[in-house]
């Protein structure tokens, strides 16, 4: 038995529900809602390089490197972010990203 392009977009719509629900699920903490955006992500990586090897196209491999650079500045700008945060608020509570404001 072969590993085939079904079962890479298998894994890939599992990750992507996965982050989806992660993200609706828990409003709360701002770090699992990164995580789960990061998630979803690597479900659209799976899928680029997937089809790309599947169809014999690089320019789907291209766009996935171009997702992981994406990715890489949202994880740094978004880590930052909570960082300054925490420093200001003393807690990275999602409700009271709101005061941000200004």
């Amino acid at each position: 038995m072969s590993i085939g392009l079904s079962h890479y977009l298998a894994v890939a719509a599992i990750l992507f529900t996965i982050g989806v629900f992660g993200i609706f699920v828990n409003r709360k903490n701002i770090i699992v809602i990164l995580m789960s955006v990061e998630l979803i992500l690597l479900a659209v990586n799976i899928n680029l390089v997937a089809f790309s090897a599947y169809l014999g196209n690089v320019t789907g491999q291209i766009f996935a490197m171009f997702v992981l650079t994406v990715a890489a500045a949202e994880a740094a700008v978004g880590l930052a972010i909570l960082v300054t945060f925490f420093r200001n608020r003393g807690d990275i509570a999602v409700d009271d990203a709101s005061m941000m404001k200004g």
